[in-house]
């Protein structure tokens, strides 16, 4: 650019025009005659160098170079440490002789010489085993790299470690790297599908703090994208192989270079071992402590590598939709993200990957809503639904409002997107609805051993009717929603839905608030008084046949039965701690009785995640009402003190109350009657958490986590009020005893 204007000829008349303006119509020569090939980043033109040119970069006329543009509109879906490929290649020139040699450098594009020969993946496509001579010439590139010296590169960011063996904090910057670079930039687009597919938002940076602690190995130039596009073979054979794309080098422990060549390269896997030590032989040429530790380290790169690949990888699937909406793009998308999950699903800590359909329907949700720009007119053309006229249509949330926000559902942000044990909420804002709605929709293949006995929108149906001071959201519409006038989608079409008024905060920036640490006097107060006036509501409605059996009979039968239909790897691990099966089980629960209550309609799962702050007299708003049932109103009360944290003041004050502001029908001899509930939900959480710590079913809902995390304590406090005590064998398994805790 700081070039001096250049002569030229211009029909007889001698002229001057500054090199910008040469090298800018030599760029729109390029764009009229086609684009050669494409990358992630880059569109790439080769074509002769024409007179003016020739005369700027000291070539030939007609001689061919390689004209790169960078895409204005690219996803940012790189970790970058340089933002200049130009400065990277200034750099190496001279050490490295295969690579080629940036010509000219302007804004937005840049001239490289040109280099002769085929790139590998045209004659070895991906999953093809290489040759092991060319095998061992590109581990030679990779241990060529280490030549560079780190004082001629330019300067790395200021988070970059300031020891330059640690390879550790290396790995660290990568994932924080990741999370700022790839992740955040595209979470207000594709936030709310990444929260859809169940993966969290801090992923990547819990990630980064279980890096372990790895072999120190000196810094050095990595490539950090070489994978078959990237290597050419060149047609003379001096030198036999050219590194091309530098845009993403970096500057660190040259295993992560490995890592990234083993994943991005798809070596079938007979192959990689092959190639390992084809690296290690070279880079022991070139720098011995740089393999350090190779077996040992080289899986926490490749675990980071299949993790940070998730984000793009999805995005360029839902992307690839925008262009192509039909089956055959929706299967191949499915296909992609299913794959990337898989793949990212351990590193990333995912409890749960999402089957094929479920993955289908999420697509389908997030790009018809994305299909229109956000007008909520075009909806028509998009979802259709099937009403439930199990509830009536609302005069404040009419048939047409739901039509909206099944189409607005897909795009919610991920602030507003909430993934439960068995649902997955979406939280809409509709045009012309003075209140946020919440979308709700049963997980596909949900496993939950606690059943559900009634209807959630019945329940909450008979609570509004009732008209009592309990506060749970209201249902505004039921149904099955399904495509309409796009494709024939197969598993679409039995997607059932229930949308709910939303009782969170309104403010789109604000998480709802939950009791997550115990119940403060006032929220105690507000809940007892919500569950007295439960007992106020018709149950008849739900249940009719509801109280003919003693409430605490019923239940024993439930959990008997439960134990008995758990999986065969459950009921294994149960009996080897020393829990009983369930005949034997029956035995145990038989022994004790409660007093006969009059029967009420109980929420059945008062966890502090399914109890919303609020700032009024009622304290707290009761979400979640699939575990309902009709029973006896002590035991939803002991239920919540054993699924929250309950001090003992809280715990006295809230029987305290509940006993003064229930009448007495409801409450005699609750003193002699409570422990045995608190017994039996104890023992039903040593079966129910054991099994799912054995198959990982719900392991991310935040209730379950912290439920799993201290199962050691629960053991220990069912075996002991069973009576029993934890098998002499278990016992003499020690990191058996440790994983459970």
């Amino acid at each position: 650019m700081g070039a001096p204007p250049v002569p030229l000829v211009n029909g007889g008349r001698a002229g001057r025009v500054r090199p910008h303006a040469v090298y800018r119509a030599f760029l729109g020569r390029a764009e009229e005659r086609g684009q050669t090939s494409e990358g992630f980043h880059n569109q790439n033109y080769v074509l002769p160098l024409t007179e003016p040119v020739a005369r700027l970069v000291g070539l030939e006329p007609g001689a061919p170079v390689t004209v790169r543009v960078r895409k204005t509109d690219a996803l940012p879906v790189v970790i970058r440490t340089w933002q200049n490929e130009a400065q990277i290649l200034r750099a190496i020139k001279g050490v490295l002789p295969n690579v080629p040699r940036c010509l000219v450098e302007q804004d937005g594009f840049a001239i490289h010489s040109y280099v002769e020969g085929v790139p590998l993946s045209s004659v070895c496509a991906d999953g093809k085993p290489v040759d092991g001579l060319l095998m061992k010439a590109l581990a030679g590139l990779l241990a060529e790299t280490a030549r560079v010296r780190g004082s001629s590169l330019p300067p790395l960011p200021s988070v970059w470690p300031r020891n330059h063996t640690d390879s550790q904090a290396f790995l660290r910057t990568l994932a924080h790297l990741a999370d700022t670079q790839i992740r955040q930039p595209n979470w207000p687009y594709f936030g709310g599908l990444f929260a859809a597919l169940g993966i969290p938002e801090d992923a990547l940076v819990r990630l980064a703090e279980r890096v372990p602690s790895m072999a120190r190995r000196p810094y050095s130039l990595l490539h950090a994208d070489l994978h078959r596009d990237n290597v050419i073979i060149s047609y003379d054979g001096t030198p036999p192989l050219f590194c091309v794309d530098w845009e993403l080098a970096t500057y660190g422990d040259p295993l992560h270079d490995l890592a990234t060549h083993l994943v991005r390269m798809r070596y079938p896997a007979h192959q990689r071992d092959e190639v390992v030590e084809a690296w290690a032989e070279a880079m022991r040429a070139v720098r011995p402590a740089a393999v350090n530790g190779v077996a040992k380290d080289l899986r926490h790169y490749l675990a980071f590598e299949r993790a940070q690949s998730v984000y793009p990888d999805v995005m360029r699937a839902a992307k690839s939709l925008q262009d192509s909406f039909d089956q055959k793009s929706l299967d191949e998308a499915t296909a992609a993200v299913r794959r990337a999950l898989e793949a990212g699903a351990e590193p990333l800590r995912l409890r749960h990957v999402p089957g094929e359909g479920e993955i289908e329907r999420i697509l389908f949700r997030w790009r018809a809503s994305a299909r229109a720009g956000g007008r909520c007119g075009t909806v028509a053309r998009a979802i259709d639904w099937k009403p439930d006229d199990r509830v009536p249509e609302q005069s404040d949330f009419p048939h047409s409002a739901v039509c909206d926000a099944l189409y607005l559902e897909g795009a919610a942000p991920a602030s507003r997107v909430f993934k439960g044990t068995a649902h997955l909420n979406s939280v809409i804002w509709v045009p012309g609805t003075p209140f946020p709605v919440m979308v709700r929709r049963k997980g596909v293949n949900v496993c939950r051993r606690e059943r559900s006995f009634l209807s959630e929108h019945a329940v909450l149906r008979a609570i509004e009717e009732a008209k009592v001071a309990v506060a749970a959201p209201r249902v505004l519409a039921l149904g099955e929603s399904h495509s309409k006038g796009l494709f024939d989608i197969r598993t679409y079409r039995s997607d059932g839905f229930a949308i709910h008024t939303y009782e969170g905060p309104r403010d789109t920036g604000q998480k709802p608030n939950h009791p997550v640490h115990g119940l403060l006097p006032h929220e105690a107060d507000g809940l007892v008084d919500q569950l007295a006036a439960l007992t106020r509501v018709d149950y008849g409605q739900v249940d009719p046949v509801a109280g003919e059996l003693g409430f605490y009979n019923w239940l024993s039968d439930q959990l008997v039965a439960l134990v008995g239909t758990l999986p065969k790897e459950s009921q294994q691990l149960a009996r080897f701690l020393g829990l009983p099966d369930a005949p034997r089980l029956r035995e145990i629960l038989s022994r004790h009785e409660v007093s006969r209550r009059a029967p009420a309609l109980l929420h059945g799962d008062l966890n502090p995640w399914n109890l919303v702050r609020r700032d009024d007299a009622l304290a707290l708003t009761l979400i979640d009402w699939e575990m309902a049932l009709v029973g006896d109103p002590l035991h939803d009360l002991v239920r919540h003190m054993h699924l929250t944290p309950t001090r003992p003041e809280i715990r006295d004050r809230m029987f305290s109350r509940w006993e003064r502001r229930l009448p007495e029908e409801f409450t005699r001899n609750w003193r002699e009657d409570w422990r045995v509930y608190r017994w039996i939900e104890i023992v039903r959480s040593a079966y129910v958490d054991l099994d799912r710590l054995v198959t990982g079913a719900g392991l991310d809902a935040p209730n379950v986590r912290r439920a799993v995390d201290s199962y050691a304590m629960t053991l220990a406090a069912a075996t002991g009020s069973l009576g029993l005590s934890v098998r002499r064998k278990a016992k003499a398994y020690p990191y058996l005893a440790r994983a459970l805790a």
